[in-house]
């Protein structure tokens, strides 16, 4: 048994609760419970005293003979089944004392007991109670003050061995450790026994982490109940899942980026080799410039792309928002398009309002998007498609809308097109375009949304105004 281990953990922190429950019971309890029993017993001597002390005071006087005070001494005793001590009070030069007159055990000369409470009670003429110990141990007593003319002559004391408190606390203590120490055997064995199958279901958590670890992502984490560990292993495979995804995205991006990168590069390299050969005419030379610079452009398509879906995704994209007029930043853009619009044979409209639509945004990255939405709509729609950018706002936001009526987004297609290097069969492009202008609305405070069906595709971008 490991001494880490949650399984030894468990069972030795129910034996640890076991232990302090057994050690507060017999360094709390008991001695607590000793003592209500001591000052119970107290109280009913004090009881007794002021019940039958009564007769006594009569055998206060010089005419009282010894035998009728040594029998009123005894019919005290066995009315409160305690013993009776009847003690003068004497008042010399030497002070106060007491000494003892009559006792129901018929022993006048008393060596082991000295009475304290008797004198305090003889001092102050107040009843008292006491404890002192004796040849027999402990005894519990209890004083009251017979009075004469006035004056407190007589001290009566009723006392009793606490013998029987002893005993009955040191059996309650005796049983307790008994059962405080069955209490920590089945403790321990019960934290052994409940703590088993949770130890077992973590271990298989372990198993899994590992394989998920080591790369392997076709683990499974059983979700058998609704407690922590059940949680932990909805949240651990949900993890997986997620790593999975990650991983299946990774190994896509390399190889989508891999390729796109080595296309033009091959491209590059094949054109430049056809440059070098010296018989090639002027008009061939030209075009095939002409493709080098088509190739140059895609590479820096690509590359500036990459970085900026890598900066986003690191989180080191520095943003700078500011109150910016979605329109102006619409017409900016529609303008730089004018000569693609020319070669694809389509006409951009733009439908602005009159008075200006203000957004809380980074106005270059807004423009970075509506770019990204007006070249998907011309590279992925047949020549002579129109184009539609508006503009809108209310309720505290501002949307601009990007609409082509090409032949629109496959539905199986349309819940991924957000995804970095995801494209259509039919199309061209590297898919990195619309995963940027996604997560750049996202850092802005904003959401990208598409919706497309045949005929027509929109895609709608939500600012706080």
């Amino acid at each position: 048994m490991i001494l880490g281990s949650i399984r030894t953990r468990l069972a030795l922190g129910f034996l640890v609760v076991a232990l302090v429950a057994v050690g507060v019971v017999t360094l709390y309890v008991l001695p607590s419970l000793q003592d209500q029993l001591t000052n119970q017993k107290l109280r009913a001597l004090a009881q007794a005293a002021r019940t039958y002390s009564g007769p006594l005071r009569q055998a206060i006087g010089s005419n009282v003979d010894e035998k009728t005070v040594d029998d009123e001494v005894r019919a005290a005793a066995d009315n409160a089944n305690a013993r009776v001590t009847l003690l003068g009070v004497s008042r010399g030069t030497e002070g106060l004392s007491t000494y003892v007159i009559s006792d129901s055990t018929q022993e006048v000369d008393i060596s082991d007991l000295s009475f304290d409470v008797a004198q305090e009670t003889a001092r102050t003429g107040r009843a008292g109670t006491g404890l002192e110990s004796g040849d027999a141990g402990r005894v519990g007593e209890a004083a009251r003050p017979l009075r004469y003319n006035r004056r407190v002559a007589r001290v009566v004391v009723f006392s009793q061995p606490l013998n029987d408190v002893n005993e009955t606390v040191s059996l309650i203590r005796h049983r307790i450790l008994v059962a405080g120490g069955l209490a920590v055997i089945v403790a321990l064995l019960a934290g052994l026994l409940f703590s088993g199958p949770l130890a077992r279901r973590v271990r298989r958590l372990q198993r899994g982490a590992r394989q998920v670890a080591a790369g392997d992502f076709s683990a499974r984490f059983p979700i058998n109940s609704r407690d922590e560990v059940g949680q932990l292993a909805r949240t651990l495979d949900e993890m997986q899942g997620q790593l999975g995804q990650l991983d299946s995205a990774r190994k896509r991006f390399i190889a989508t980026a891999s390729h796109e990168l080595r296309t033009p590069i091959f491209s590059l390299s094949g054109f430049v080799e056809l440059l070098l050969d010296e018989d090639l005419d002027e008009e061939t030379r030209r075009a095939f410039l002409v493709q080098v610079r088509d190739q140059v452009a895609r590479l820096r398509t690509l590359t500036v792309e990459l970085l900026d879906l890598s900066r986003l995704e690191a989180g080191s994209l520095e943003l700078r928002p500011e109150p910016t007029d979605v329109g102006v930043v619409a017409r900016a853009v529609a303008s730089e398009f004018l000569p693609a619009l020319s070669t694809h044979g389509s006409h951009l409209e733009l439908r602005l309002p009159a008075q200006a639509l203000v957004a809380e945004c980074d106005p270059e990255r807004l423009a970075q998007v509506l770019r990204i939405l007006i070249d998907n709509a011309l590279v992925h729609t047949p020549p002579g498609t129109d184009v539609v950018v508006a503009a809108s706002g209310g309720d505290g936001q501002v949307a601009l809308a990007v609409r082509d009526s090409g032949p629109g987004i496959r539905r199986a297609d349309v819940e991924r097109i957000f995804e970095p290097f995801f494209t259509s069969d039919d199309v061209q492009g590297s898919g990195l375009g619309l995963a940027i202008a996604h997560e750049l609305a996202e850092r802005m405070a904003g959401r990208l949304t598409v919706e497309s069906q045949p005929g027509q595709t929109t895609f709608s971008f939500e600012l706080p105004a």
